[in-house]
């Protein structure tokens, strides 16, 4: 017992004072089996000695799974999955990987398929929009099954992260194949005729200006062409509300402000948080106050402010900035720290009454789950319809071009419209799509589409350019913590000056 003992000291001793060695790299690359607790970072610094590499180990994945299925296909970095089979580089390998690796260039992680990529960047993460774009893929990957496509999103402010980012890559000559661009003139922020193919001869080929909307066709065109192929038609004033809560209350959707205000004060008294907004993203503020705007000042003087026919001194104006004062007065106070989908949780948590965000939320209460929810127009916007439009663009220098070329005419399709729209949340840009595939709102907005006024929205790109969208979007959003109605109204007039649109 003694010797065994004794033996069993020096097997302690030796594990304390001779240090653990961590997996050699690989001479020539190896396969790796992912185990419970497994992340990529983890695995990078056993093998590779760096937890940095990570880039190195889900491209060299990527690339295997390509000439062999068993190999997994990582899309996210972070959700990796016991069991899959994964391919270690080589340490040099990995290295020479990580030379050229530019995190922007998320196409870098992956393989390229028989008839090369399609690199498609969005600002599509949450819910239903990434599901709708999920169909657009698999409608696409049926047609070109050799082509790897790469979903280049950058999340967040409905496209004001996203907008920088590929500036970048637009002006380095090293763009996406294909990106996200709001139909209107947002385009003009990108320069289109240096960095931009016109799409006049798809419209041609595919039909398109008869398959849109005259209204639709008017919006996207810019200097006389077409700069992108549109998915769909969004509204932007849309005012959500619970159901449950408003039956309990015995209240119905407010047609006034009036009414509104009478609605946010019987809430109040219930304990429940009358009206719901996130503001985290800096447009959320900007884009409730442009349907406030247009409830306030009608259509034809609301879309006068953006042309620069009625000022922004207009009595109109200071009336709206006054009742959005008002409004935030009933809202959650939290909101700072809420993007739009995260104060959208105080419906389906029961907790809030009612939001406006645009129709998009519906796609995104679908994918979570949330059924009780009811819809209007937003106080004295009914028979307006504040539209926007999500479109595809064509790089000048897209590195594989007739990949992208394929996919704006998916995107312009009504197979392509109709494994989209239901998802997103949204109806088709098409008029030939059928109703039967959307469920009760959507085919109340087709119906509000075809008889409403239809009005530009600012903050999704369709009524100004991108200059006077940000220093709208700033004065808005200073209001919320200001409350100065004078100061506001006046910086609104000048922002429109400085953009050319006002005298």
């Amino acid at each position: 017992m003694k010797k065994l003992f004794s033996l069993l000291m020096i097997v302690a001793l030796v594990a304390v004072f001779v240090p653990v060695v961590s997996a050699a790299p690989p001479a020539q690359g190896q396969e790796y089996i992912v185990t419970a607790g497994d992340w990529l970072s983890k695995i990078a610094d056993k093998y590779l000695g760096n937890p940095q590499a990570w880039p190195a180990i889900m491209s060299a994945t990527n690339t295997k799974n390509l000439e062999d299925s068993s190999f997994a296909k990582i899309t996210n970095a972070d959700l990796i999955e016991p069991g899959w089979k994964l391919w270690v580089p080589s340490k040099e390998e990995a290295e020479a990987f990580l030379a050229t690796y530019d995190p922007s260039k998320p196409e870098l992680l992956f393989g390229k398929g028989a008839a090369g990529q399609l690199v498609v960047a969005s600002w599509w993460t949450a819910g239903g929009e990434a599901e709708g774009l999920t169909g657009l893929f698999e409608i696409y990957a049926s047609k070109y099954p050799d082509v790897e496509i790469v979903n280049a999103t950058v999340a967040g402010g409905a496209g004001f992260v996203f907008r920088p980012v590929l500036k970048t890559r637009l002006i380095a000559g090293d763009p996406p194949d294909t990106f996200q661009l709001h139909a209107g003139l947002e385009v003009e922020g990108y320069d289109p005729e240096t960095y931009l193919e016109p799409l006049d001869d798809i419209y041609a080929s595919e039909g398109l200006e008869e398959a849109f909307p005259a209204d639709l066709l008017t919006l996207l065109k810019y200097k006389d062409h077409y700069w992108g192929v549109p998915v769909n038609i969004h509204r932007s004033n849309i005012l959500w509300y619970d159901k449950s809560i408003f039956a309990e209350a015995g209240l119905t959707p407010p047609e006034t402000w009036d009414d509104f205000f009478a609605v946010c004060e019987a809430l109040k008294a219930k304990g429940v948080v009358p009206f719901v907004m996130g503001t985290s993203g800096g447009w959320e503020a900007p884009h409730v106050f442009e349907d406030v705007l247009a409830g306030t000042c009608g259509a034809e003087t609301y879309k006068g402010l953006w042309s620069g026919a009625v000022p922004w001194t207009d009595p109109c104006v200071a009336q709206a900035l006054e009742t959005f004062k008002k409004m935030l007065t009933y809202v959650n106070t939290d909101h700072p720290a809420l993007s739009w989908d995260g104060a959208g949780h105080y419906l389906i948590d029961n907790k809030g009454a009612m939001m406006i965000m645009g129709d998009w939320t519906n796609g995104w209460f679908q994918a979570e789950g949330y059924t009780d929810y009811g819809w209007a127009p937003p106080p004295g916007t009914k028979g307006i319809f504040v539209a926007l439009s999500d479109s595809f663009a064509l790089p000048k220098k897209a590195p594989n071009r007739d990949n992208a070329i394929a996919w704006v005419k998916v995107c312009g399709s009504k197979e392509g419209q109709e494994a989209f729209n239901p998802k997103k949340g949204s109806i088709c840009a098409r008029t030939d799509c059928d109703p039967a595939l959307f469920n009760e709102y959507l085919q109340s907005a087709m119906a509000d589409w075809a008889v409403d006024a239809i009005v530009p929205s600012v903050v999704h790109g369709a009524a100004a350019i991108e200059s006077w969208v940000t220093d709208y979007k700033d004065a808005i959003t200073l209001f919320v913590t200001s409350g100065d109605v004078a100061g506001t109204q006046t910086a609104l007039q000048q922002a429109c000056v400085d953009a050319g649109a006002c005298q």
